[in-house]
Order: structure tokens, then C-alpha cells, then sequence
């Protein structure tokens, strides 16, 4: 191991592989308990950046910066769930370098995404529920309940292919931060390499499976609400739209073209790829230089 206070590349895709081991192995309970803390963790981290930037949002003048401002909130939900210890499906899917190193097989992958990713959701919308019952979203004159029923409309609203692509790219930079946490061997570090990733991906506005299970819920729960309702409209949400927004429209719209783009952004183009280049391919390097010697 590197003498650094952080890891190097390949040492990091050691780590991960070994990570990919312990997490397919935890008891179920436990599995699925942690999956309730990171999806109530990542729903903290969506309400709590609704709440900061719901204004700016609102126009189309300060939109970028409302991004901005939600996007240095977010990246508190991150922090929870590495720092803290929880389990989060989007970060799980660099499970497949263990996969692809034989050290886990395909079916107990597939368990934890299946286990945790359940738990995330309950956690998600335990979040959202509570939201809704505490009354936080008529903040603002009702505003904050008229952007988070907004914000799910335009979310279900997105095509496949869309919803899919702001999924790859979504968990492409969460699986990124989630890699250079790793590296760090100090709090501090992990927190500073969560930071700015997951700030640009929330500026950029991609798509994140999990804290898609608070944002469209909570938008679902609130549009029975008739203030916070007319609050939407009066943001440019026409009626159409908001009978568009229900639980089908979330699981099919949503949920499955994003839930498979995070699987590619963070499974194909963070673990796969840096396996290949550091374990498999190097794998392959040190019996060529054992052959030549």
C-alpha cells in the first residue's frame, strides 16, 4: 500500500473489489437496514437542497445558480452514507469489479442491488412523507411545495432515452467520488472528494435513481395539497402535467431508464473500466515481464 495519506489508482480498484466482497456478505437485515439509512440519508440531502434553492429555481434568470446552491447542499447526503456507513445502490454497482475479478458472483450482486436498492426506496419516501406531514413545503408562501411538485413533473416528463443518459451521467460522477473517497485514508480527504463531484453533478442536472425516490414522491404526496398545487400551476405547471405525476408515471418514466444509467455510469465506465486497466490488464503486464525475464 502506497505510504501516502491516500491510495493510489490501482490500489483504490483493490480496495473496491475487496469492498464488492464485504458488502455481498452482509446479513440481510443488515443489508437492507443500511439501505433504509442511505435512502433516508439522500432524501435528507434532496429536501435540504429543494429548501435552499427553491427560489432561485423558480426564474429562469437565476436557475443555473439555484443549481449551484442545491448542488453544495447535496453532497451531505454523500458524505452520511460513506462516512457514517450506510448502503447505496448507485454506489453498489461497482460491485461488478468483484464480479469481474471472480471474487463475487453475478446472483449475490444481484441480491444486494435487489435488498438495498429496496431499502433505499423506503427510506427515500419515508423522507418524503415526513416532509409532507411536518408542513415545510408551504415555506416560502407555499413556493417550496410548488417547485418540488415541479421538479417531479419535469422528471417524469423526460424521455427514455433522456431519463437513461442523465443516468450514465449521474452515477459516472457519484461513482467517481465514491472511488476517491476510497483513496483517502483521512476524514477529511473522503469528505473533500465527495464535495466537488457530487456538486457538479447536481449543477449539471443528471439524474440519480435514489434521490429520484424523494424528489418524485415527494412531488406526488404534495400535489394533494391544493395550495401547494396552485403554487405549481403558478410556476407554469399545467393541469395535464400534474395528472401526468403519479406512481406509475415515476416507476416507468423514471425510475427504470434512470435506475439502468446509473448501472452503466457507475458499474461500466468507473469499475469495469478501471478493473481492466489496473487488475485485469495489469494482471496481464506482469506475465509478459515475467516471460521476457
Amino acid at each position: 500500500m502506497s505510504n501516502h495519506n491516500y491510495l493510489t489508482p490501482a490500489e483504490i480498484c483493490d480496495t473496491t473489489v475487496q469492498a464488492g466482497v464485504r458488502k455481498v456478505k452482509l446479513p440481510v437485515v443488515s443489508m437492507f437496514l443500511l439501505g433504509v439509512l442511505a435512502g433516508v440519508y439522500i432524501a435528507f440531502a434532496s429536501e435540504g437542497s429543494n429548501m435552499a434553492a427553491f427560489n432561485l429555481l423558480a426564474k429562469p434568470e437565476t436557475f443555473g445558480l439555484g443549481k449551484a446552491l442545491a448542488g453544495a447542499i447535496f453532497g451531505t447526503g454523500l458524505m452520511l452514507v460513506v462516512v457514517a456507513g450506510a448502503e447505496l445502490f448507485t454506489g453498489n454497482t461497482m460491485i461488478i469489479a468483484a464480479v469481474l475479478d471472480k471474487k463475487v458472483t453475478m446472483s449475490a450482486m444481484l441480491k444486494n442491488w435487489g435488498v438495498v436498492y429496496l431499502g433505499n426506496f423506503v427510506g427515500s419516501v419515508l423522507i418524503a412523507f415526513m416532509m409532507v406531514q411536518s408542513g415545510l413545503l408551504s415555506s416560502g408562501a407555499n413556493h417550496l411545495g410548488g417547485i418540488t411538485i415541479k421538479i417531479a413533473v419535469y422528471k417524469v416528463g423526460l424521455t427514455f432515452t433522456q431519463a437513461f443518459v442523465l443516468g450514465i451521467m449521474c452515477n459516472w460522477l457519484v461513482c467517481l467520488a465514491v472511488w476517491m473517497a476510497s483513496g483517502a485514508r483521512d476524514v477529511t480527504g473522503k469528505l473533500l472528494a465527495i464535495f466537488f463531484p457530487i456538486w457538479l453533478f447536481i449543477t449539471s442536472g443528471f439524474e440519480h435513481s435514489v434521490a429520484n425516490m424523494y424528489y418524485i414522491p415527494a412531488g406526488i404526496i404534495a400535489k394533494g395539497t391544493p395550495a401547494w398545487a396552485d403554487a405549481a400551476m403558478a410556476l407554469g405547471v399545467t393541469p395535464e402535467k400534474l395528472a401526468h405525476l403519479n406512481w406509475g408515471s415515476f416507476a416507468v418514466n423514471n425510475l427504470l431508464p434512470v435506475t439502468l444509467g446509473n448501472i452503466v455510469g457507475g458499474g461500466v465506465f468507473v469499475a469495469a473500466l478501471y478493473w481492466y486497466v489496473y487488475i485485469k490488464n495489469g494482471k496481464n503486464e506482469a506475465v509478459k515481464a515475467k516471460s521476457v525475464a
